[in-house]
């Protein structure tokens, strides 16, 4: 795995995880910026032919 794909796949994890807090905690703009952060990361792992939901 080479390491782009093994970093976009670490920011996209942490991010997730970071949403799914927002979401529980209720902080909808916080949710929404993750939301946002997390569709950036998977536009830039396809456009660089990484399978960022494997």
């Amino acid at each position: 795995m080479g390491e782009f794909m093994a970093e976009i796949k670490v920011r996209i994890s942490e991010t997730y995880r970071s949403l799914e807090s927002a979401q529980a905690a209720g902080d909808d703009f916080l949710a929404d910026t993750h939301a946002s952060e997390l569709e950036d990361l998977y536009r830039i792992a396809a456009r660089n032919g990484v399978d960022a939901h494997s």
